[in-house]
């Protein structure tokens, strides 16, 4: 899957592919976990409502039933985001000093670091992109 959110999607998804007869289920995630909400767009849920912001990656596997849960790394997001982007160097300018966010991408929803303050606005799901 893409992402796992609350945990709920990917349960009924595992219990599905059990019941085709599945013996064992893996279940790989193309992203990291998402652990906190975005506040620049997308409408993702409070923290609390984050399976990721609760759970370990072996408790989260325990709750949607599979055998084993891995997700791809911040790092290694940014390193597929950027591919030919980035002439081949992969983390090489993450090495260097330079976060995701220096790079252009936010990861603040994997990492809970925003490029904006967000606690200033904790009491608002979603920031404006601009202020009139």
């Amino acid at each position: 899957d893409d992402s796992i959110v609350r945990g709920t999607t990917s349960r009924k998804i595992v219990k599905m592919i059990r019941a085709a007869g599945a013996s064992e289920v893996h279940v790989r995630i193309s992203s990291p976990p998402v652990s906190g909400p975005c506040y620049y767009g997308i409408d993702t849920p409070t923290r609390s409502e984050l399976i990721a912001s609760t759970y370990s990656v072996d408790e989260t596997a325990r709750f949607i039933e599979a055998d084993s849960l891995g997700y791809l790394s911040p790092a290694g997001l940014i390193e597929a985001v950027r591919g030919q982007q980035g002439g081949g160097q992969g983390g090489k300018r993450e090495s260097q000093g330079e976060t995701d966010i220096d790079q252009g991408y936010c990861s603040a929803c994997f990492t809970g670091r925003y490029p904006v303050a967000a606690e200033a606005t904790s009491n608002r799901r979603q920031l404006r992109l601009i202020e009139v």
